[in-house]
Parts: structure tokens; sequence; C-alpha cells
């Protein structure tokens, strides 16, 4: 299928968050944003996370060497946004905001010297929309003020879970919580759903937090990512899945995931069969 952008550019603010590490997050932000592209989506990728792996995979230099990355944004003027932009990355048609082991202090500034703490990257990006059809923000694995300003920034919501472990839904009640307690200052969140990651239906524990993840977070998004050697083959070379094996399972999943959202969001219009 072929795929147009509508003609009027809204943008959709898209935090991937789950404090949980290593449910899939970062791989969700990265292939995402890159089929999103190659629908011919103009997309922003901001790393909020001090780990910065999203920037390790999508950019083309260290976070060490970048002078504005998002530790900097968050604690300047507006006037620093478009020096925090980098249009050259790894990725086709994805812009990239770097993520930095600086953000760890960062939070603790915001909460020490900012009125509105959780609101300081909202109060940046807004000067994005109309600009990127899709902006994405990778989330740190915690509840912290860094996830609190991504959530108050957003305007939808995408949860990975580990499906392939016991432990996938540890703590999502904690997060439920916290999107509650976030909606007060943007109660234009929606949530997209839980996106199963790892996902195997052969496998009890994946039948068992599927379920639970229906039970407690109330939407599934209707695409499973499966297990693949690939995710870190990809992420080792620097590449999306797309331009690793587009004909992998795993990247078939992520290029229907994109589908899905971007019809969902109202992001594309279908125009003939490729």
């Amino acid at each position: 299928m072929k795929y147009r952008a509508q003609m009027t550019k809204k943008t959709s603010v898209i935090a991937v968050a789950n404090h949980k590490g290593g449910c899939g997050k970062t791989t969700t932000v990265v292939n995402l944003s890159a089929e999103l592209a190659k629908m011919g989506l103009s997309v922003l990728v901001i790393d909020l996370d001090p780990q910065a792996n999203a920037s390790l995979h999508i950019g083309k230099k260290h976070p060490s060497e970048v002078p504005v990355t998002c530790a900097e944004l968050l604690l300047s003027e507006v006037e620093k946004l478009p020096q925090s932009i980098d249009d050259d990355t790894n990725i086709d048609g994805v812009s990239l905001i770097y993520g930095s082991l600086a953000l760890g202090k960062t939070e603790d500034e915001l909460k020490d010297d900012v009125p509105r703490p959780s609101e300081e990257l909202r109060d940046k990006i807004k000067h994005l929309h109309g600009i990127y059809d899709v902006i994405l923000i990778d989330c740190p694995p915690s509840l912290k003020l860094l996830t609190s300003n991504a959530l108050a920034a957003a305007t939808h919501l995408i949860i990975p879970i580990e499906s392939g472990s016991q432990y996938g839904m540890y703590g999502v009640t904690d997060l439920m919580k916290l999107v509650e307690k976030i909606k007060r200052i943007n109660p234009e969140l929606e949530l997209i759903g839980a996106l199963l990651i790892r996902h195997d239906e052969r496998q009890t524990v994946c039948k068992l937090i599927e379920a639970s993840a229906k039970d407690q977070i109330g939407k599934l998004i209707d695409v499973r990512i499966p297990t693949s050697t690939k995710v870190n083959q990809s992420a080792i070379a620097q590449m999306s899945l797309h331009a690793l094996d587009r004909t992998s399972k795993v990247s078939r999943e992520f290029r229907r995931l994109a589908e899905v959202i971007a019809k969902q969001l109202n992001l594309v219009e279908g125009v003939d069969q490729a």
C-alpha cells in the first residue's frame, strides 16, 4: 500500500513509556520512526533516556559530542530548540534530539529550579507543532520527572510490554496512576494501547501477559512483535529493521504497527496498492 501524508499537518506526539527496563521502548521508537518516515511522514525522535540508546542507534554522533541535547534543552530558553535538532541521522526522514547521561542531573535541577517542572518539555516542543507529522519520545525506565515531562507533552501513549517475561506487567499499575495524575495538566493525553513485545502465542506466559495487559491497561494494539536476533543486529549496525531485512517477520510487524497507528491518528491516506 502506498500512502501520502494528510495535507493539513497536525502533529501527533507519541510517548513510548514503561518504567520496566528492557521491555522494548527504544526498539519501538527506532523502528516505528523508520516505518512512519517510509510513509512520507516527517518524524522527530526525542531521546529522554539518560542511557541514550535511541541516540546511539539513530544518531551519527556520540551524545557526548552534541552541544545541545535534551539535557541542555530542558534547562534552557526555547531559543536553543533549533540547535538541539539534528536532521542528519542514520534513518532517512527521521530527525533527532539527542539524549545524554546529563539527563539524570537535569531531572534534579528541574525539580529544584523550575516552577512547573513537569511541563518544560511541553513548553519547548509546542513550537514544533505543525512542523513535524509525528514526534516520538523515548522515555527512561523510570516514573520520575523525565517520564512526567514526556507524558505532559504527549498527545498519545504507547506502553510496550515484554510479553515473554513473567515480570512483564511488573509495576504497570503505578504507571497507569502516573498517567491519570498527568491528565490533570494534559487532559488530551490518549492511550493508543499496550504493545506486546517478544510475543510468542504458543507460550503460556505470553498468553497470561496478554490477558493481564488487557485487564490492567484496557487497550491492546492489534500487533504482536516477535522475538528476533535481528533486533540486536540492527542496533549494532545502526540501521532500522526495515533497512536490515525488510522481509523478516519482526520488520513486517513494525511496518504493520506503523500502518495501524498512522491510520488511527489520521496521519496518512491510502492511495493504491504498490
